[in-house]
Parts: structure tokens; C-alpha cells; sequence
């Protein structure tokens, strides 16, 4: 009683920082809060806080306690907790499709409303601060500007706020351990699209302020003048060019066209960001980074502590070469790591590449092998070919090479096991789309759960009969009765008329494939090398509020040292503050002291962060070397790929040649099948033509967005869509 009321606790308190957050944005433009503000400032400014102090507790300390508030709470939820399961009274399915576009992708009901909010957010927050501008104009002391040249002027600044509040969310959705979108269940190959929207908005407003600010000073001859000025107080207006211009580049080559194409190219351009903050920071000043500190502070830390976790390093126990080009890798790890069906990791092998870090699905299940990890990639790419030729090399050197190392981070996950509050799943894969529906059909056939979907219907997309292998590590699964789980398989292999192997059943192929095992590991290795995987939630929230007073320390005391006060009584202070005849101590340094005060602090609290995640790996370490060593190391089952049972069920799975999936009519047969009303998970993994198929069908079926009007209809079926992404 006493976890669930905390829990309840933490909920409201976690949404109280959110709506004050936001209310905050709303407020910002309006005059009350701007002179409220002022005077707040003024007299915060003769105190131990500080301005400084100030604007970073009221507008940088919300994001970051809503992510210490939201580790706590994950860290009391039970481990992989299971949702409410969907029932009759299941209301609107926010999870439904409602836009499907090649270029921006699947968008959800729910997307999309959080999609117009924003927007009317920005809409609002441009009108409030143009109109409030015209109502005063002056005229700028360096330019002779005319009128609709001092209001198209004001409106280009005025876009600068715009791509402000894009930059203030950017880095939220590329969170990867301090992730905040795991509190609404939304994993972080899904929140990437959110990192790309913000970034769009970004510079779509940043080329609007900036192109429309140099015209205005080229069209009245200023612009030399202008923006070389590193003015002692205000903007610098070069720092400005060069984050505008570092921005454009990084969304370049952050273009699909690009990316997927120059992988190489996008990564290491990526890393300009840096530059881009910092030139950010110099430009807009202080006072508005305060906005922008929150996605920057907690993506600083993430990345910190991503790196101390990649640097201990584990090997390949064994490989399973298949015929299709495909590689199935067995890592060791901590039996005490649990991890949810369809979690990823991110791997990086020093043998093929010492930079390169790729994302692949987890295809085990850590409730059937606690010691051992695997993953499987299709090789078809530079990197995935080299992987798959230096494990061949090690099957055929006569001087056997042992231990490989790779580099681990994650895994990373849904924090509950969200399929499992469906009565029936719908999965549809599309080539190696199958790797998380693997670790799925593992977690389901492990344990015999009360609350777990009885019916599953697999519908799997291949271009060549090779393709099929991807199969083997389920087979048992496939050929053998599950207690209380009704598996129905249905194969299309749409380029190929006919095996090469004159198969004409599942069965018969995949007992006749190939498969080539490869040992490379030992007994000790599982021990020596294991993946312990990130943090507790709880040393993560521990980890973030050292961080964070470090950094706010820092910032005061510097600040107290290089920034001079003027120590007055609060009396004294607001008459001045009313007259407007006190002139600040900020105005007697150059405004780049600040930002560099800010800088320092950062990087200092950072590493504070990074010392301290240090410390804890290595106790963990040492902490779990006695357990390791006394445990007793089960082995991975030893999957035999050529012999598989007889089918004792008397319905076969169906394979079907020279022909693409019709999903309508499978989705029919599946729910003439289904007894009574239940919720369907349709998760869907692979091409995006795949995903585009699978969310039409769930768009098109007569649902009415999930809302059911059971007297009038007579579905068996609420359709609920999840798209799941195996690159990144």
C-alpha cells in the first residue's frame, strides 16, 4: 500500500513539473511576466543566488527534476511490469495511424495532437512578442531603417525565439539512458522521429531569422558593420552566422538520401553540435540558454555515462553463420541483467571498426538465458560484411582465435512488457524485421502467464528461400505446442518460384538449412566478460542530482568571483528596480563572461558525473566478480538446426510462393477465429513499405479511431498499432 501511494506521489509530482514547465512557456511573452521578471531578477541579483541562481531554478531545474522524479518512479515500478490489459471499455486508440506520408512518416492520432498543440504554442508565443513589439517601436541607434523595414526586422527576431523553442526540445528525444519518454512507454527508436521534427523546425526558423536579418542589412548597407560587432553587452552576431551555418550542414547530411547512403558522413558531422551550442550560447546570451540548459544538460550527462559504460568490454562466445548472409552472436552477460523482449543494444567490434557503434535487436530472452545475450544482423552493409567475414576467417584458421571484443552499451528497452496486455498479437515482419518478434515469441513461450495474448498470428516477408533461416532460432518454438499460446505462421517469399532444395513444407526446408557454428569463447569468458548493462534507475537519478548540484555550485561561485555584486537592502532595491535607475553589475562585464562562467561550470559538472559513474562501475565490478566467479554458468541451450520434431498440431504453418502478403484478408481470417471482443497488438517490423502496409490496413479497418459502439457493431477486434524499428 505504501509503494503504490508513493508511486501515486511521484505521478502527480512528475505532472506538476510538467504543466508548470510548460505554463512557464506560456507566460514568458506576456507583459505581466516580463516586468514581473525584471524586478525578480533585479533582486535576486543582490543575493547569494544571484540572477544566475534564479533563471536556472525557474527555468532550467523543472525539465531535469521531472527526469530525477521519473528514474525514482521507474526504479519501484516491478521489473518489466505488465500493463492493464486493453478491455471492452477501451476508449480512443491514440496509437492509431492517421497520416501515412513516405517522407514524414506513420503519424499517430496522438502525434498528431501533441504535432497541433506545439504548434498553436509557437503561433501564440510569435503573436504575443510581434504585437507587443509594434506597439513600441524604436528605432535601431545603429541603422536609418524606415518603417517596414524596423518591422520586418522585429519580425525576423522574433523567429529567433521560434527556433528557440525548437532547440529547447531537440535533445530530449535522443536520450538514451536518462530517456523520459520511457514514462510514456515509447522507446527510443520511436522517439528519433521527435529529434528530427525539432531539428527541422530548427532550422526552418533559424534560416528565416538569420536569412531575413543579413538581407535587412544588406539592403541598408550595414552588414559589414554589423556582423563583425562583438558588442560588450547584447548579442554577437558572428556566433550567430556560424551556428546557422554548422546547423545547416548537420541537417544535410542528416537527410535520408545522405545518411543512409554516407553513414560515415552524418555521424561524424553530427558531432558539430558542439560547435552549434556554443555559438548558440555566445549569440542569444545567457538568459535564453537557460531555456535550451535542460536538453543540453541531461544529453551531456547521458553521453557520459554512455561512454564509461562502452569502455568494459566483453567478447563473442560463439556464431551461427546462415546461409542467408545472416549472423547470429552470442555474448556473455550478468545473469542478474534482465532486459524486455524486443530491447536493442548498441555493439561496436575494434577487429572491424574502433568508431563505428550499430543498433541491433536483442533476439534472446533473459527469462530463458541468464547467462548469454544474442543478437542477430543481416550482413548488408560494409561493416556487417566484415563482421560476418572476420567470424568466417576464425571458423577456418587453423591457429583458432579466441576471445573477439566487442563493446556493449545498452541494453536499451520498453520499461514494461507492453504486447503482453493484448488478448491476441498481429506481428508482421519484413526480412531481418523478424529479430524483435524473436525475443517476443521466446518471452511468450518461457513462462505460462495468466495475462498474456492467447492467440499470436506471425506474418513473415522474405525474398529468397534462404531468407527463412532467420527462422531456426525460434524453430522449437514454431514446430513444437506451447501450453496456453495458439502460434499460427504464415510465409511469403515473394521472389523465388521454387526452393533450390525441392522442399515443399517449412519444415522440410528448414531442417535441410545450413548453418555453420563457430566457438570462440570459453568457460571463464562468461564471467570475465559479461554485459552488466546500464545503471539502476535509482544511481541514474543519483548520478543526475550530484550532476546538477555540482554544476549549480559552480555557476554561483564563479559568478560570485567574476561577476561583482552590489549588496543591498531589498527595499533599497525595488525602488531602484521601479525607477529603472540601477544599473546591474552584469553591465559592467562583457557579456561573454557568462557564458563562459556557464561553460566551465558545465564541463566541470560533467565530468563530476562521469568520475562518479566511473566509481560505480568498478564497485559494481568488484562487487559482482565473487557472485560471478561461485556461480554456476548455464550454457545456451545447443540448438540442433537439423533435426526438428515432427508438427504435433494437426493445423499446419502455411508458406506460400511467388506472392506478396494480403494483409486484409489474413486480418480477417485472424479475427474470424477470435472468440468474443478482445484487443489486438499489431506490431509491425521492417521496410518502411512494410510499415506503410500494415498501418493503411489498421487506418482503414471500420473502428472509428478505437472508439467502439458494441450495440451497433459486430467487431470482434480494437486494432491497436506499434511500429518497431530495427536501424536507426
Amino acid at each position: 500500500m505504501a509503494k503504490v501511494l508513493t508511486l501515486l506521489v511521484l505521478r502527480l509530482l512528475m505532472n506538476l513539473l510538467l504543466i508548470g514547465w510548460i505554463s512557464l512557456w506560456i507566460i514568458k511573452p506576456t507583459t505581466i511576466w516580463i516586468q514581473s521578471w525584471r524586478q525578480a531578477e533585479d533582486t535576486a541579483r543582490h543575493t547569494f543566488f544571484g540572477y544566475y541562481g534564479l533563471n536556472f531554478a525557474v527555468f532550467s531545474f523543472p525539465p531535469i527534476a521531472l527526469s530525477i522524479v521519473g528514474l525514482i518512479y521507474l526504479s519501484l515500478l516491478p521489473q518489466h511490469h505488465h500493463p492493464t490489459r486493453g478491455g471492452r471499455g477501451a476508449a480512443i486508440t491514440v496509437s492509431r495511424p492517421a497520416i501515412i506520408n513516405s517522407f514524414i512518416g506513420i503519424v499517430s492520432c496522438f502525434e498528431i495532437l501533441a504535432l497541433l498543440l506545439f504548434l498553436l504554442f509557437l503561433a501564440w508565443n510569435f503573436y504575443a512578442r510581434v504585437s507587443n513589439d509594434f506597439k513600441k517601436l524604436m528605432p535601431v541607434k545603429t541603422m536609418n531603417l524606415n518603417l517596414w523595414q524596423l518591422k520586418y526586422y522585429r519580425v525576423a527576431t522574433r523567429f529567433g525565439l521560434l527556433a528557440e523553442a525548437c532547440l529547447s526540445l531537440l535533445l530530449f528525444p535522443v536520450l538514451r539512458g536518462l530517456s523520459m519518454f520511457r514514462l510514456l512507454n515509447i522507446e527510443f527508436a520511436a522517439s528519433v522521429k521527435y529529434h528530427v521534427w525539432f531539428g527541422t523546425g530548427l532550422i526552418f526558423f533559424s534560416l528565416v531569422h538569420g536569412g531575413s536579418t543579413l538581407f535587412i542589412w544588406t539592403i541598408t548597407h550595414h552588414i559589414e558593420e554589423e556582423i563583425w560587432k562583438w558588442q560588450r553587452t547584447g548579442r554577437v552576431y558572428v556566433a550567430g552566422l556560424i551556428s546557422l551555418v554548422t546547423g545547416l550542414l548537420m541537417w544535410i547530411t542528416s537527410l535520408p538520401q545522405i545518411r543512409r547512403k554516407k553513414f560515415e558522413v552524418f555521424y561524424y558531422t553530427h558531432h558539430l553540435y558542439i560547435v552549434f551550442l556554443v555559438a548558440f550560447l555566445f549569440h542569444a546570451g545567457d538568459r535564453h540558454f537557460y531555456w535550451v540548459l535542460p536538453g543540453m544538460f541531461l544529453f551531456g550527462l547521458d553521453t557520459i555515462l554512455r561512454i564509461v559504460q562502452s569502455r568494459s568490454e566483453s567478447c563473442i562466445l560463439s556464431a551461427n553463420l546462415f546461409s542467408c548472409k545472416a549472423i547470429e552472436l552470442v555474448l556473455p552477460k550478468d545473469p542478474m541483467l534482465n532486459y524486455a523482449p524486443s530491447s536493442f543494444i548498441f555493439l561496436n567490434i575494434p577487429l572491424v571498426s574502433r568508431f563505428q557503434w550499430h543498433p541491433f535487436s536483442i533476439i534472446s530472452s533473459s527469462s530463458v538465458d541468464k547467462h548469454s545475450l544474442s543478437i542477430m544482423m543481416k550482413c548488408e552493409g560494409d561493416w556487417t560484411n566484415s563482421v560476418y567475414n572476420k567470424i568466417e576467417e576464425a571458423a577456418n584458421c587453423e591457429n583458432k582465435i579466441n576471445n573477439i571484443i566487442v563493446r556493449v552499451e545498452g541494453p536499451y528497452g520498453p520499461a514494461s512488457v507492453d504486447f503482453l496486455r493484448y488478448d491476441n498479437l498481429f506481428l508482421v515482419a519484413g526480412g531481418i524485421g523478424i529479430t524483435p518478434f524473436l525475443s517476443i515469441l521466446k518471452e511468450l513461450a518461457s513462462k505460462n502467464r495468466l495475462k498474456s495474448p492467447k492467440r499470436v498470428q506471425l506474418v513473415f516477408a522474405v525474398r529468397t528461400f534462404q531468407d527463412l533461416n532467420m527462422l531456426l532460432p525460434i524453430a522449437s518454438i514454431i514446430f513444437n505446442p506451447i501450453y496456453n499460446l495458439n502460434l499460427k505462421l504464415k510465409v511469403f517469399v515473394t521472389q523465388e518460384k521454387k526452393p533450390s532444395n525441392g522442399t515443399t513444407t517449412l519444415q522440410e526446408f528448414l531442417s535441410q538449412s545450413q548453418v555453420q557454428s563457430i566457438h570462440l569463447g570459453t568457460d571463464e569468458d562468461y564471467s570475465r566478460f559479461p554485459i552488466r548493462g546500464p545503471e539502476s534507475f535509482r544511481w541514474l537519478a543519483t548520478l543526475v542530482l550530484i550532476t546538477v548540484l555540482t554544476f549549480l555550485g559552480f555557476l554561483i561561485g564563479l559568478s560570485h568571483f567574476f561577476i561583482p555584486s552590489e549588496h543591498k537592502n531589498h527595499s533599497e532595491v525595488m525602488k531602484l528596480a521601479a525607477s529603472g535607475a540601477m544599473k546591474t553589475a552584469k553591465e559592467k562585464v562583457p557579456s561573454w563572461v557568462p557564458d563562459l562562467i556557464i561553460i566551465v561550470s558545465y564541463v566541470i559538472a560533467i565530468s563530476v558525473g562521469g568520475f562518479a559513474a566511473t566509481i560505480l562501475q568498478r564497485r559494481r565490478k568488484h562487487k559482482e566478480a565473487p557472485r560471478m566467479s561461485k556461480e554456476v554458468v548455464i550454457k545456451p541451450e545447443e540448438r540442433n538446426f537439423t533435426e526438428l520434431k515432427p508438427i504435433p498440431i494437426t493445423e499446419e504453418h502455411e508458406i506460400h510462393i511467388g506472392e506478396r502478403p494480403k494483409l486484409e484478408e489474413i486480418m480477417s481470417e485472424f479475427e474470424k477465429n477470435l472468440r468474443g471482443w478482445s484487443s489486438v497488438g499489431v506490431l509491425v517490423c521492417g521496410p518502411e513499405s512494410v510499415k506503410e502496409a500494415v498501418a493503411s490496413m489498421c487506418r482503414q479497418w471500420p473502428q472509428c479511431f478505437g472508439v467502439e459502439d458494441l450495440r451497433r457493431s459486430r467487431m470482434k477486434m480494437n486494432l491497436n498499432f506499434h511500429s518497431l524499428n530495427f536501424n536507426l
